[in-house]
């Protein structure tokens, strides 16, 4: 019984952590790693993508999309959209 209760607040836990969150996948094709700012909800936070690499990146908050800003401008990507940063630039792919 108590496994059983565990398990449900486990669960309840994990999927809590589900919504309201952007996950990106990306591929950052230049040698450099790059943080860019990212605003959610009202609210900014930093993000770093690693150099030369395929990876994902989760930003907290209560939305599932959030604007990154680098210096070639602003970019909307939604909850599990595929970016790919090439010369400092995000966009996203299909």
């Amino acid at each position: 019984m108590k496994k059983g209760i565990l398990i449900l607040i486990l669960s309840i836990f994990s999927f809590s952590s589900i919504f309201g969150s952007v996950y990106i996948k990306y591929y950052n094709k230049d040698s450099k790693n790059h943080k860019f700012k990212v605003t959610m909800d009202g609210s900014t936070k930093e993000v770093e993508f690693r150099s030369s690499t395929t990876g994902a990146t989760t930003v907290q908050g209560s939305g599932t999309k959030c604007i990154i800003e680098t210096s070639c401008g602003k970019v909307e990507v939604k909850a599990d959209d595929k970016v790919e940063i090439k010369d400092g630039c995000i966009k996203v792919v299909k």
